[in-house]
């Protein structure tokens, strides 16, 4: 049993082990069934179900999905599903009828969905994707994931379902709320950081889990941001830009990868045999575990059409390089017979199982398969871990107006701030998808925040819902009008919401209070399946700003939302607004931070916000050749990429390069002084760009290549500096190849991409 010696290495162990395995224990090595199937809690008490005892007798069971997922898909509520302590207990309970009662004792790998937390009850629910991103603070979103690793294994969680690396290039896209924004660059950046968070000093930590690339790869370009649709991608802009993250976190050592859902050019991913072996394994080196996303294989035969019936489509997928099913339900009813009948050679199986067996080998958990309950309930939603969720929304909060100084509000006083709007205090508006159930005292919204900061004179706070995310009632417009004929400032927090239902009910438009009915009211309209037509606010929600508009008081609009919204009557008539992505369960108390001016407001976009849907696409990073108008208004988006404003003032002075000119393969460093002219602290976000003057192939006119987030004291001047060479002037060339060719490039160094200084750089030819 060389296998079960923790002295060997690891791939000597898994020659042993796979030289032991019957053909239907492989099989079973690559399955991945639904894991809150496999057990029934009743009473406080876990009861392995027959049907999982029978599958572990008869083969085993390679992974089981989503073991600790709680969400009106698994059906897991509040009441039925598992504490912190008692979801280790039951990982625990499954890990050892597995190992006890399978013939080799192979423990199972748990996956667990932890896009922004880990999407069990009890675990802390940090801000979306897209609010991480407009942090643009590498560092912080590092530690976030260090904190969600921590969480997710203590309960025995071994693999995540993230980081979300796609590249978003139609917002209409439901499920642009879980990436990180629009540029490669900045996204690649956050990959190697989440890797690094995740996976840690090494996969058999305790506090490390298995990090999965995804979705690989161009699943953010689909046809007309519709879910899953083909992907019109030309070689050259795969490789360039949705690639880019990939690579990059690879390089970082990532274990586990997960191909989407769609085609690109009439190939599906998940049998996409250039990506997954030519690019990934054989260029780029990956070693680790290429996983389905659910249903994949089954989707080839049954939408892709590319598959005759379902054991093709498993063949097919296996042969491509996937290693393991997600549901498992394709690999489980045909691989065996498929060997057997010689349509699938036994060495492809096997080199599927020993990718599987080495990550379980690398994660430890031939020696420790169990989760400690004690240190469950002691990490999972900790203290520290919550006043992170606050910092990481505060910094992702973006101030995109703010006429006359509006903000901050006076926290001291006599004034009344009236706060309305659907999601003024609907926890869930604020937490977006792949979010567990949650108790309501856990979660702070836009109105708990105001009126703890406000607790020492909770009279100044006033609340009306007025109206829901969607749906044309307008009965709660005449309290919310009356409330803030009261008040003298309007806090109007309108928006999105990804919330699935959960059975809660909805609110009383009138009164604003918890409605709970046999029928609960959906206000979804985003998250996964959700694309839209438009991105205009739904339901009512214009027209009840517009009647607050005309009682003539200022107005701060809140936006509690999962992809841009294009209002132009708002961004014209409302006083300040703020846009808040999802910020998470502490989204409310660093609403309200920024509010009242205990943050300086340091978000900035990653993602264009357009003047009109019609505009799209219109992420900044397009080609020259593209157009400057429309009969109707210019091609510029209302707010660009990399906008953000603040509580102060930056200037920019004193753009330097040096060397002017560089040979090919030679570096130059970049500086500019950076001065705080305004009167309090603040953080800045000092983004470099680069723009090739001439070149074989077009580009963008401008890419972003390097960003620093520094705080700057009133007064303050600090010298910026980056280095360029290769890596930022490169591109694919004719030949496909990453080349940096000779000749003038532009450098621009400023606030965001509109907004900068430039200068020149010249590469000559060796």
């Amino acid at each position: 049993m060389i296998y079960k010696d923790k002295t060997k290495p690891i791939q000597e162990r898994v020659d042993n082990l796979l030289g032991l395995m019957t053909l239907e224990e492989k099989v079973g090595q690559l399955i991945q069934p639904f894991g809150w199937q496999t057990y029934e809690h009743i009473n406080g008490e876990i009861k392995l179900t027959e049907s999982f005892k029978k599958q572990v007798e008869n083969g085993g069971v390679g992974s089981l999905y989503g073991m600790l997922r709680a969400d009106p898909w698994t059906g897991v509520t509040l009441e039925t599903g598992l504490s912190p302590r008692k979801g280790a207990e039951a990982v625990n309970a499954i890990q050892r009828y597995a190992i006890e009662h399978s013939r080799l004792g192979i423990p199972l790998l748990i996956g667990e969905e932890c896009s922004h937390g880990h999407m069990a009850i009890g675990a802390t629910v940090y801000p979306v994707p897209l609010t991480l991103g407009s942090t643009w603070n590498v560092d912080l979103y590092r530690e976030m994931c260090q904190a969600v690793a921590r969480e997710t294994r203590s309960q025995g969680g071994a693999v995540t379902y993230s980081p979300v690396l796609d590249v978003v290039r139609d917002p209409r896209w439901g499920r642009t709320e879980e990436c990180f924004g629009e540029d490669p660059h900045l996204i690649s950046e956050l990959a190697v950081a989440s890797v690094e968070g995740l996976q840690g000093e090494g996969l058999d930590s305790p506090n490390s889990v298995a990090a999965t690339l995804k979705h690989f790869v161009g699943y953010g370009s689909s046809e007309g941001g519709r879910n899953a649709g083909p992907v019109h991608m030309g070689r050259r802009e795969l490789l360039e830009v949705d690639l880019l993250p990939f690579k990059k976190a690879v390089q970082a050592g990532a274990a586990s990868i997960m191909p989407a859902y769609h085609e690109i050019d009439g190939v599906p991913c998940t049998t996409n045999r250039e990506l997954l072996d030519d690019v990934l394994r054989k260029e780029w080196g990956f070693d680790g575990m290429v996983i389905t996303d659910c249903g994949a294989i089954e989707m080839l035969a049954t939408g892709h059409d590319v598959a005759e019936d379902g054991r093709d489509a498993a063949i097919q997928a296996i042969e491509a390089g996937i290693d393991m099913e997600m549901s498992g339900v394709m690999f489980d009813e045909h691989l065996v017979e498929a060997v057997r009948s010689g349509r699938l050679e036994t060495a492809v199986l096997d080199q599927a199982v020993r990718r599987v067996l080495t990550l379980k080998f690398k994660l430890g958990l031939f020696e420790s398969p169990y989760a400690d309950p004690d240190r469950a309930e002691q990490v999972i939603g900790s203290k520290e871990h919550i006043e992170l969720a606050r910092k990481l929304a505060g910094e992702g909060i973006v101030l995109l107006k703010n006429k006359d100084g509006v903000l901050p509000l006076a926290p001291e006083g006599k004034g009344k701030i009236a706060v309305i709007g659907p999601n003024a205090d609907v926890g869930y508006n604020q937490l977006g998808d792949y979010t567990s159930p949650q108790p309501r005292s856990k979660v702070a919204t836009v109105l708990t925040g105001i009126r703890s900061r406000l607790a020492d004179a909770p009279e100044r706070v006033l609340y009306a819902p007025g109206c829901r995310i969607n749906g044309d009632s307008r009965e709660g417009f005449e309290h919310a009008l009356f409330t803030a004929e009261q008040a003298d400032t309007i806090v109007l927090v309108l928006g999105g919401s990804s919330a699935r239902d959960f059975g809660e009910g909805s609110i009383d438009l009138k009164t604003g209070a918890s409605k709970v009915t046999g029928n609960a009211w959906s206000d979804m309209d985003c998250g996964e399946g959700i694309d839209r037509l438009s991105l205009h606010l739904s339901g009512v929600q214009l027209e009840l700003a517009k009647k607050l508009h005309k009682l003539g008081k200022p107005m701060v609009v809140v936006y509690i939302n999962g992809r841009p919204i294009a209002e132009p009557w708002i961004d014209e008539h409302a006083d300040a607004i703020l846009e808040a992505w999802y910020p998470g369960q502490e989204g409310g108390h660093a609403v309200a931070d920024i509010l009242f001016g205990d943050i300086n407001p340091s978000g900035r976009l990653t993602i264009s916000i357009p003047k009109d849907v019609g505009q799209l696409p219109v992420y900044y990073n397009g080609k020259r050749s593209r157009g400057k108008r429309y009969l109707e208004n210019d091609s510029q988006p209302r707010y660009p990429f990399g906008f953000g404003l603040s509580y102060t003032e930056f200037s920019y002075a004193n753009l330097t390069v040096q060397p002017e000119v560089i040979p090919q393969g030679g570096t130059a460093k970049v500086t500019a002084k950076v001065t705080n002219t305004g009167k309090r602290a603040g953080a800045e976000v000092v983004q470099l760009y680069i723009g090739d003057v001439a070149s074989k192939v077009t580009r963008p006119a401008k890419e972003l290549k390097g960003f620093q987030k520094i705080q700057l004291a009133p007064g303050e001047t600090r010298l910026v500096e980056f280095t360029v060479g290769t890596e930022q002037l490169q591109y694919i060339g004719q030949d496909y190849k990453p080349v940096v060719e000779p000749g003038d490039f532009r450098v621009y160094v400023g606030g965001h991409v509109n907004n900068t200084l430039s200068t020149k750089l010249t590469v000559r030819e060796d």
